[in-house]
């Protein structure tokens, strides 16, 4: 596949590979899944009872769209705590209607809907594909089943086209309609025709047995030839896909980039760059025999789907799933009648990792200054240079910086759950490693985004703090950050596996 890198490169290369293989939440999950199970770590299943050990690694899926993956100290009593990073696997996208066949002016388009707050204009002139997952109808010596597969059509086939400037002469700049504007190109109605008769002509329905009424139905909700592809793409028929989900997206691969090679330019890096440093952190903090065994806690990641959309799914950070890892770990391991759970919580902690805004170079106070100096010439308004002033994106003493280290998120209206107890525990872990540490809090004049950490701060009552690498372009269909921050991320947060239990020990509050 085009872009992937010879792992033997290191973090940097792996995290390049990861994205390239992980095109939505669905893929992320099972590339996660790929290396934890390379990594010795056992699949349990929520709908099963759970027979845990101490020193043993293990992890589950939810919705194949989340997952949750934990090691279990050799040193682990029922009631000890959990050392906990959180991230998510979904981005900002489109993703295909339910009823998705639209036809215009001799064109066959694609419906599709909005998710999370993306910067559309961005989805403009790229070439586009599809991916997610089927269900799909399978048959066997009689009995019928159905099963979840995962497709990616490799080929860009989908096109969202910009209108020409000579057909629109406004100087407002391009304010794409959601609805209107953003449906993207699939294929001529006159070259779909001749397609779908050559296709009739060369091949027979098979064996007799399609379902008509189905294959009719389909196709008044979907493009048949969408269908095709899909079914080419998994090798089914295409009568036996009972239903998907699935988004458009970017076929331009995640590569190392810059005249120094110092950038990751590369789609949904918020927030799979974080999903992947977490992830990878956890397996090699407990991928050597000695790796747990002084371990008290249990080291876990936490990646959730629809945290762009605010959690509120039955696996997103807003639902029971960390809830209930914990207690099923808990209960698991607890050989007495007595309730733990509330005290393990006291003891544990969350690092809710989500990317950061990096200081833009294009919208800084001092370019504001020196542009009203020069109009000052010109005798401009102060009413102007009140305007200009608002060019200013950062609060002046917290402006991230790329290759600056891990951004520690703080927000007195509880946008994030960072305290001083949990930001300070963060900052000695950098210090105790010489990592460098950054950061941020959003202009008072300004809304202020959120993250997962308030989420499980408030709905499990665990100390949180929330960080992120930063990067620009966030919400793009192509972002970029530092690989320095990526190696500073994995670094980081690898030390807070293998040293929170004896730092936490160290530190008192509620007496």
């Amino acid at each position: 596949m085009a872009g992937v890198v010879d792992s033997n490169d290191g973090v940097v290369s792996e995290i390049i590979n990861f994205l390239n293989a992980s095109p939505t939440a669905f893929h992320a999950v099972d590339e996660a899944k790929r290396l934890l199970k390379k990594a010795g770590f056992e699949q349990i299943s929520e709908r099963q009872d759970w027979k845990l050990q101490v020193g043993k690694k293990y992890f589950f899926t939810r919705n194949y769209s989340s997952i949750v993956a934990f090691a279990i100290g050799k040193k682990f009593v029922a009631g000890n705590g959990f050392h906990i990073v959180g991230a998510h696997t979904d981005s900002p996208c489109l993703k295909l209607k339910p009823v998705s066949k639209v036809t215009k002016a001799g064109f066959l388009e694609v419906g599709v809907q909005t998710y999370g707050g993306g910067l559309w204009h961005t989805w403009f002139d790229r070439d586009l594909t599809v991916a997610g997952r089927l269900i799909i109808r399978e048959s066997k010596n009689g009995a019928v089943s159905y099963s979840h597969r995962l497709v990616r059509i490799q080929e860009p086939i989908m096109r969202i086209p910009n209108l020409a400037v000579h057909l629109d002469r406004s100087t407002d700049g391009f304010k794409p309609n959601s609805q209107t504007h953003l449906v993207p190109i699939l294929a001529t109605s006159v070259k779909a025709e001749l397609n779908k008769a050559a296709a009739g002509n060369v091949s027979a329905e098979s064996d007799g047995k399609t379902s008509n009424d189905k294959k009719d139905t389909d196709d008044k909700k979907h493009h048949s030839l969408l269908l095709q592809l899909l079914a080419s793409e998994v090798g089914c028929k295409l009568e036996d896909i009972c239903d998907f989900e699935l988004q458009l997206c970017d076929t331009q691969p995640s590569i190392v980039a810059g005249a120094l090679k110092e950038f990751i330019f590369s789609g949904r890096l918020d927030n799979l760059c974080m999903s992947f440093c977490s992830l990878k952190a956890l397996i090699d903090s407990t991928s050597s025999e000695s790796s747990l065994e002084d371990e008290p806690g249990v080291r876990m990641v936490a990646l959730f789907d629809h945290e762009e959309v605010g959690s509120n799914s039955a696996q997103g950070a807003g639902s029971p799933v960390m809830f209930d890892a914990l207690s099923r770990v808990t209960d698991s391991l607890n050989s007495s009648t007595s309730k733990l759970l509330e005290k393990a919580i006291q003891k544990s902690f969350v690092v809710s990792a989500d990317m950061a805004h990096a200081l833009h170079p294009n919208y800084m106070v001092w370019h504001v200054l020196s542009c009203f100096k020069q109009f000052c010439i010109f005798c401009i308004s102060s009413f102007l240079y009140v305007i200009l002033f608002l060019q200013d994106k950062h609060e002046e003493n917290h402006q991230p910086k790329m290759h600056g280290g891990l951004v520690i998120k703080h927000n007195a209206n509880q946008r994030y759950a960072t305290n001083a107890v949990t930001s300070f525990i963060f900052r000695e872990i950098a210090e105790k490693h010489n990592l460098p540490i950054q950061d941020f809090v959003v202009r008072n004049d300004m809304p202020c985004g959120s993250t997962i950490g308030p989420i499980l701060a408030s709905g499990i009552g665990i100390r949180t703090v929330d960080i992120g690498a930063p990067q620009l372009s966030m919400h793009s269909i192509r972002e970029m950050c530092a690989v320095d921050d990526v190696k500073h991320s994995y670094q980081h947060l690898k030390a807070f596996y293998e040293e929170f239990s004896q730092l936490d020990g160290k530190i008192t509050v509620d007496i």
